[in-house]
């Protein structure tokens, strides 16, 4: 039904693991151009958007749209196996219904693990109005997240034309780190208008911690007191996209 072959088996194990941080169980469509995952964590409060057309692949062939859902974590724990010179292959036994997944290199071992039933969900593509895009290195916005935890699990993050300031703010201490449009790590800023929004650091962290792996660039999107888009950029025209819901403060 489908085979996959790979060479940037780094590559392949962080993507793994940046999706692994929201889901455990996930449903991928594979098409004879792409695959994707469109997935939300159990609580909804996140969503991670995935997409990697076959050009990513060494080798890349379906024969027809399917969708196959498999445990992330047992996955990974195969992934890891594969040293970073190594060729990874996945294909699905059309009779067992078992992913096999095949590790080439000093010498061959082949895995093989159950596929899961598929889920029926359609998660849509969040219609959101962003008023503010900044553009960021992963490392300088991770360092920036990094900062904020030390004083609060939640972070209110505000922009006007010239910065990005995050606020954290706890019981004891407090922090405000001040990104300056054109620096090191804020590449870029667009304000149609000033905004501001809280989010929980758990969740940012971990997405922005575990997905830097992926990208050295991420583009954020947020409006006032709406779920922030978090865009990593990818090689080849792939796609590797979070969405996080706010938190809403009372007064």
């Amino acid at each position: 039904m489908f085979q996959l072959k790979m060479s940037d088996t780094k590559l392949l194990k962080d993507m793994i693991t940046a999706i692994s941080i929201l889901v455990d169980e996930a449903t991928f469509k594979i098409e004879p151009e792409t695959i994707k995952l469109r997935a939300m964590d159990p609580s909804r409060v996140a969503m991670v958007d995935f997409q990697w057309p076959k050009t990513v692949f060494e080798e890349y062939a379906c024969t027809e749209p399917s969708k196959m859902c498999i445990n992330i974590s047992e996955m990974l724990k195969l992934l890891k196996r594969a040293g970073r010179d190594e060729v990874v292959e996945l294909s699905l036994d059309e009779k067992t219904r078992k992913l096999q997944l095949k590790i080439t290199g000093k010498y061959t071992r082949t895995f093989t693990m159950p596929t899961l039933e598929a889920s029926e969900e359609e998660v849509p593509t969040p219609k959101l109005t962003f008023n503010v895009k900044a553009k960021t290195t992963t490392n300088g916005l991770s360092q920036a997240i990094e900062d904020a935890q030390l004083v609060s699990d939640h972070v209110k993050i505000e922009a006007d034309p010239e910065k990005l300031v995050l606020n954290a703010a706890g019981d004891l201490m407090g922090a405000t780190i001040t990104l300056q449009k054109g620096s090191d790590t804020l590449l870029d800023l667009e304000v149609k208008e000033p905004s501001k929004a809280t989010f929980s650091l758990s969740y940012l962290s971990e997405i922005i911690k575990t997905a830097s792996a992926t990208s050295d660039i991420a583009t954020l999107e947020f409006s006032t007191d709406m779920p922030i888009k978090i865009d990593f950029q990818q090689a080849k025209e792939g796609k590797l996209t979070f969405y996080l819901a706010p938190r809403i403060e009372t007064e």
